[in-house]
């Protein structure tokens, strides 16, 4: 009995020293592989740095042991892809050296914005190359009641004033945005764009939205309807084509400085005259689209119009723009709707930046805003059935959004 015991004591003994800590130096925790602008940042020496006053693409590499006649064949190589002569103050930079005791420059990256950048190769193998960080996006859900107008709205919310713009060009032809009331709401789901994770780079788009204006409501579903060219039109809950065969406006961003109006007293003339367009005011340099696709019958200039752009849509409708500060099409070119045609000026008589915008049905002028329209050609019956089924989550989503909360967010 005695010897089992002992022998049974030994086991344990033996046991617990198997299961003893070991001793010896203590483990080293593995150091966090750090990746950016595709290289493992682990294995050089990277120096950050902004673009400062005086800098030039040159005097950062000579400032970093690199010498002419060198720097100049970099130049030359990096100017292929990316004009090096355009690099920003304010805008970063890094360059990536050697670990070793030479500490030899190898990679210079440039960031011209948050998504894009530059590599250039310091090395004896010279290359360079353009390239952009992969984009996430996020979805968003928000609301807002109106109590004076849909940008202090979108202010009070913190939203981005993109949004109000977007809102505008969706509702075109549903909603006028200059004569909201108090009380008109709204609710959107949008996606932003994202870079490292974490980092806003701006808005994508909104891909539904509800709006409520003097109590009716008012659906805009997003719906790709040409796969191809990937295009995407909004719809309503009954499947209709919110956009129509004119755009409501030639400028995105801007605001009617003066409507159609045969009585008018024009500041320029000092007198009653009657006014046959539509101003848009806008700052100088601002783009002009084409409202429809149609044929430039007319693009010239006259003391009167300034330089103008005029286009035939149809044999019904045509459409001018006046006062553009630069042409952007010729006479006989074919352009689509929401091409650039110009862009806002002063030019012929005009107290201000602004396109005054014509339109003629039949031969006639007429105010594009009081005047029915066209409507975009409908989608087929099958399309139609898919959009259908396609809708209803979406449309329980936005229903589903509780008011008076600024934003949910959702990664996509």
């Amino acid at each position: 009995m005695t010897r089992h015991y002992l022998f049974f004591v030994i086991i344990l003994i033996i046991s617990s020293c198997n299961k003893a800590p070991k001793k010896g130096a203590p483990s080293q925790k593995k150091e966090k592989i750090v990746k950016q602008f595709g290289y493992n940042l682990n294995k050089y020496h990277v120096v950050r740095d902004t673009v400062r006053n005086g800098d030039s693409f040159g005097t950062i590499l000579e400032k970093n042991n690199l010498f002419y006649p060198q720097i100049y064949n970099i130049v030359q190589k990096a100017k292929q892809v990316y004009d090096v002569r355009k690099i920003n103050i304010g805008k970063p930079y890094a360059i990536l050296f050697s670990k070793d005791s030479l500490k030899t420059p190898e990679i210079f990256v440039y960031q011209p914005n948050l998504i894009e950048y530059v590599l250039v190769s310091l090395n004896d193998s010279l290359w360079a190359e353009k390239k952009a960080k992969a984009v996430n996006l996020v979805e968003f859900e928000a609301e807002g009641t109106i109590t004076s107008s849909l940008s202090e709205t979108m202010e009070e919310k913190k939203l981005s004033p993109l949004l109000s713009n977007e809102l505008s060009e969706i509702y075109a032809w549903t909603i006028d945005f200059f004569r909201l009331e108090k009380g008109d709401n709204f609710k959107i789901i949008y996606t932003g764009k994202y870079v490292d994770d974490s980092i806003y780079v701006g808005l994508n788009r909104i891909h539904s939205a509800y709006f409520e204006h003097r109590k009716n409501p008012f659906y805009a579903i997003e719906f790709e309807t040409d796969p191809k060219r990937g295009i995407f039109e909004y719809f309503d809950e009954n499947g209709k084509n919110l956009r129509r065969a004119f755009l409501r406006s030639p400028v995105q961003f801007s605001r009617i400085s003066s409507r159609y109006n045969l009585r008018r007293k024009i500041a320029y003339y000092g007198r009653v005259r009657p006014h046959l367009g539509t101003d848009f005011a806008a700052p100088i340099g601002t783009k002009i689209r084409a409202t429809a696709s149609g044929t430039v019958v007319k693009s010239s200039y006259t003391r009167g119009n300034g330089n103008y752009v005029t286009i035939k849509h149809n044999a019904t409708y045509s459409t001018q723009y006046l006062h553009m500060k630069k042409r952007g099409v010729k006479r006989g070119q074919f352009v689509r709707q929401g091409d650039y045609i110009g862009t806002i000026g002063m030019t012929g008589n005009t107290s201000g930046p602004h396109v005054c915008y014509r339109f003629w049905k039949n031969g006639k002028q007429v105010d594009p805003l009081k005047t029915k329209l066209p409507e975009a050609k409908p989608i087929s019956q099958e399309l139609k059935d898919k959009y259908l089924t396609y809708m209803k989550p979406v449309k329980q989503q936005l229903d589903s959004i509780v008011t008076n909360v600024n934003f949910v967010k959702r990664i996509r």
